[in-house]
C-alpha cells in the first residue's frame, strides 16, 4: 500500500533537514513494490518493536517493518496560491500526497534567516494554511463556474454538486480549512474529486534545536518538558490539531554514527529524544493505517492496511489472490503468541482463533491466511 506524507513549510524552517533525517531510517527498496526512484521521496520504516521481538521469537532469517513514503515538497512562500515563488509546483505536488507534515520552526538561529525576519510559529502556520485555503477557493470557484450552465438547466447531478460547492466556497471565503466541514458520504464523494489541499489531514511538526546548546525564541520559553506552555502548542490544541516536536538537525548531524554511539552522543548533547520516531508513528496514524504481522523462520513482517479492514482486504497486502480465494484466517494477538511460547502451545490453549470473511483485523494481530 503506497500512501504518502508531503513535507511542507516556509523556506529555512528545516524541511530538507527533516527529510534527510527521515531517510536515515529508510528501508531496502526491493521489499516494497510501491517504491520510487524519485530522490525527493523517502521510503521510511515505521518503528515497531513487535517486529524485532517476533523475529527473535521465530528465529526469522529476515525481518521487514511497515513503511510509508515521505515527499520533500518545494518550499512555500506567501502568494503561492497566485503563483509566487514555486507556487504552482508546490500546489501540484501537494495535491498528490495523502496527508501533510507541516514543518514549523520554533528556534532562533542568527545564521539561518527566517523568511519573515522573525520567529513566530503561529504566524507561519496561518501563512501556510491561508495559501492552502486560497488555492482551494480558486479550485472550487472555477468548478462552480464550469457547471453553471448545467445547473441552470436543472441537471440533477450538477445541481447536487453545486449545493456542496457553494457550501465549501463559503467556508473557504471565511478563511477556514476545507477539513473543517462535516460532509455526508455523498458530499464527500463530490468533494474528493477536487483534490482539495486543505481537506487533507495535517500533522504539525514543531522543529526545535534542543540539547545543552539549543535555544528557543523568546517568548516561546524553554522546552524542558513544558511544551504545553508554548503558545504555538496552545494554539494547535485549540484547533484540535495533531502535532509533534522534533529536533531534525541532531539526527542529521549524528547520521554517520553507529546506533550505540549515536545514543551516547545524544546524551552528551542533552538530547533524550529527537522526536523523529514519534513523527513517523503519528504520520502512520494520520493516514488511518494499522499493522498486522506474519512470522516464521523465513521472515517476520509488518503489513500495512487501513483501519477497519476485513480479513480478506488485509490479505490483499500480501497478494491480491488472498481476497478472491480467501477461505479463513488463523489469528492470534502477538503478545498471546509470545506468552504461549509457540504456535503449538497457543493452539492447545485455544488462543489461535479461526475467523471468516467478516472479521475486522486488529492492530497487532498475527495472521496466517488459508486460501
Amino acid at each position: 500500500m503506497s500512501l504518502s506524507i508531503g513535507i511542507v513549510g516556509l523556506p529555512n524552517v528545516g524541511k530538507s533537514t527533516l527529510f534527510n533525517a527521515l531517510t536515515q531510517k529508510g528501508v531496502p527498496a526491493e521489499n516494497y513494490p510501491f517504491c520510487t526512484i524519485d530522490p525527493a521521496v523517502g521510503i521510511v520504516a515505521v518503528p515497531d518493536e513487535r517486529v524485532d521481538i517476533l523475529a527473535e521469537f521465530s528465529k526469522s532469517i529476515k525481518k521487514i517493518p511497515a513503511a510509508i513514503e515521505f515527499v520533500d515538497i518545494a518550499g512555500l512562500v506567501k502568494g503561492a496560491s497566485e503563483g509566487e515563488g514555486l507556487g504552482n509546483k508546490f500546489l501540484a505536488h501537494i495535491r498528490e500526497v495523502d496527508a501533510i507534515a507541516e514543518v514549523v520552526r520554533i528556534y532562533e538561529d542568527s545564521n539561518i534567516t527566517h523568511v519573515s525576519n522573525k520567529i513566530n510559529p503561529i504566524d507561519d502556520i496561518e501563512t501556510i494554511n491561508l495559501e492552502l485555503i486560497l488555492a482551494d477557493l480558486q479550485t472550487v470557484t472555477k468548478r462552480i463556474n464550469n457547471i453553471a450552465r448545467e445547473v441552470k438547466r436543472g441537471d440533477k447531478a450538477e445541481v447536487a454538486e453545486n449545493v456542496v460547492l457553494v457550501k465549501m466556497e463559503e467556508v473557504l471565503k471565511a478563511g477556514q480549512m476545507a477539513s473543517s466541514i462535516t460532509l455526508t458520504e455523498d458530499e464527500a464523494k463530490i468533494v474528493k474529486g477536487l483534490s482539495l489541499i486543505s481537506a487533507k489531514p495535517i500533522l504539525y511538526v514543531l522543529n526545535t534545536k534542543g540539547g545543552k546548546g539549543g535555544s528557543l525564541a523568546s517568548p516561546l520559553g524553554q522546552l524542558g518538558g513544558e511544551t504545553s506552555k508554548l503558545p504555538v502548542v496552545e494554539y494547535l490544541e485549540k484547533l484540535g490539531a495533531n502535532w509533534v516536536i522534533v529536533d531534525a538537525k541532531i539526527e542529521g548531524e549524528l547520521s554517520e554514527l553507529e546506533k550505540n554511539d549515536k545514543e551516547v552522543f545524544k546524551k552528551e548533547l542533552g538530547v533524550e529524544d529527537d522526536g523523529i520516531n514519534d513523527l513517523i508513528k503519528e504520520s502512520y496514524k494520520l493516514l488511518g493505517l494499522m499493522t498486522y504481522l506474519t512470522t516464521g523462520e523465513d521472515e517476520t513482517r509488518a503489513w500495512t492496511v487501513r483501519q477497519g479492514s476485513t480479513a480478506p482486504e488485509a490479505g490483499m497486502a500480501i497478494h491480491t489472490d488472498f481476497k478472491e480465494k480467501f477461505i479463513r484466517a488463523e489469528i492470534i494477538n502477538w503478545q498471546d503468541l509470545l506468552k504461549a511460547g509457540s504456535y503449538v502451545k497457543a493452539r492447545e490453549q485455544g488462543l489461535v482463533r479461526t475467523e471468516g470473511k467478516e472479521y475486522i483485523v486488529k492492530d497487532g494481530d498475527v495472521i496466517e491466511f488459508k486460501i
